[in-house]
């Protein structure tokens, strides 16, 4: 005899509560993205160009299709595979996926055992070629490239783990380069825990110089970094690609003092109070002993109320702007920071459980494509209503993915009807028509 679990509310009886309303989904806005996912071509470019080393055959769940399932279920919030199975037959996602039933989460874990390093190389091109896919529905004339890494604490032996000094935890150190106009993750790379900063960032960015380089020639590019990333390296790798740079420097002897004396020179010229609060920009010519050349190093001098020195901050560049617009500048790296949270607590950059490191840098590139789809779709798609402020993934899910909706199988269709309370009716109708003005990509 089939039984139902019903629960009574206490604040009134008469209210009973139970899980047999049928097949009703609560993120019926995925299929905004699904739309939009065929106009820029993005399952498309998986399934060509995925790689796995998988002598297998698979009849039910392709290993590209498994990969799709995964950045969907991403966007919709669903970041384990455990979920998998509770989503097994979920009408969006099977409707989606144009399966009976997604893949279960002993498929998805068997595709974390068979990945390797070709694996994470074949989903680094589909990043780079789907954002050639956006930048042709948007050229850009300037991009602005923040460097920075990351701390993603761990659990347990998983390979690559280690201890970092300066985060003083255990985890991994991953590598990530954002355009931070727009939002998309041009690469990410995942680190052992206890490589420095910089360690192969030259390598790590060179070509993705040389590819936008020859994308746009007359592009402006310009590459923010802090102090971790002051390397020679980088600086000359700039220099030959005409790539505007800002880099903090790590305070030293030599610019201490170099910076003391401007600070006396100007306070004397401009006849300061000793011990007001005071802010100078000004810049001199620099060469460390590492360096095969004299740099501009720009300067900002502060004095709180009530001290009697400078404190300096240092950032050599090869710009031609006034040292305040260049500090300007590097301050708003901030937005940097700001991403790789984002990616962290909207699609779980740092929760990468695998005990295989091969297994968790694929990982993050699924991720990464998850957030990279989402920058394109917001960008390209959202109202004007939704684009006045910064809105968060999880402010987006809210207001456009988790709608209940109803799936209707009738005759020659598949009609969802989704809930007449919906607050954002409005803007899900006009985010499906940019969309589906946009222009199609083969």
């Amino acid at each position: 005899m089939f039984s139902v679990e019903e629960k009574s509310c206490q604040f009134n009886k008469k209210i009973k509560i139970n899980f047999t309303g049928g097949a009703l989904s609560s993120d019926s806005g995925l299929l905004l993205y699904r739309e939009f996912d065929e106009k820029t071509g993005f399952s498309q470019l998986i399934h060509a160009q995925l790689s796995v080393k998988d002598p297998v055959s698979h009849t039910i769940h392709s290993n590209a299709e498994v990969v799709i399932q995964k950045i969907y279920q991403h966007l919709a919030g669903y970041h384990t595979d455990d979920q998998a199975d509770e989503l097994g037959t979920e009408p969006v996602f099977t409707t989606l996926m144009g399966k009976d039933r997604l893949a279960s989460q002993p498929t998805l874990s068997r595709l974390n055992h068979k990945v390797d390093e070709t694996t994470v190389q074949s989903l680094n091109g589909i990043n780079q070629t789907y954002l050639d896919h956006l930048f042709t529905l948007r050229p850009q004339t300037q991009m602005i490239l923040d460097i920075d890494s990351a701390n993603f604490e761990t659990a347990g032996a998983q390979e690559g783990t280690a201890y970092n000094a300066h985060y003083q935890d255990t985890g991994f150190h991953p590598l990530f380069l954002f355009d931070s106009l727009t939002g998309y993750c041009l690469k990410a790379e995942l680190r052992s825990g206890n490589v420095y900063t910089s360690r192969g960032v030259v390598d790590f960015i060179q070509p993705v110089l040389k590819h936008y380089r020859s994308l746009v020639p007359g592009q402006d590019l310009a590459l923010r970094g802090d102090s971790g990333f002051a390397v020679p390296g980088l600086y000359t790798l700039c220099e030959k690609n005409n790539v505007f740079y800002a880099i903090r420097l790590k305070a030293n002897h030599r610019l201490n003092n170099k910076a003391q004396d401007l600070a006396e020179k100007i306070q004397k010229e401009r006849n300061l109070p000793v011990g007001s609060a005071t802010v100078i920009y000004t810049e001199f010519q620099y060469q460390a002993a590492s360096w095969g050349t004299t740099r501009r190093v720009v300067v900002k001098l502060e004095r709180p109320e009530g001290e009697l020195f400078f404190q300096p901050t240092f950032i050599v560049t090869n710009m031609s702007l006034p040292a305040k617009r260049v500090v300007k500048f590097y301050q708003n790296r901030g937005t940097m920071e700001n991403l790789i949270k984002e990616g962290k607590q909207g699609f779980a950059f740092d929760q990468l459980s695998s005990t295989r490191f091969e297994a968790n840098a694929t990982k993050l590139q699924i991720r990464v494509l998850a957030n990279n789809i989402e920058a394109g779709f917001r960008l390209l798609c959202l109202p004007k209503s939704l684009k006045r402020k910064v809105l968060r993934m999880d402010t987006i899910r809210l207001r456009l993915i988790k709608i209940a909706g109803k799936l209707i199988h009738s005759g020659r269709y598949l009609i969802f009807r989704l809930s007449s309370h919906c607050l954002y009716q409005q803007e899900f109708r006009q985010t499906l028509d940019q969309i589906q003005r946009l222009p199609t990509i083969e």
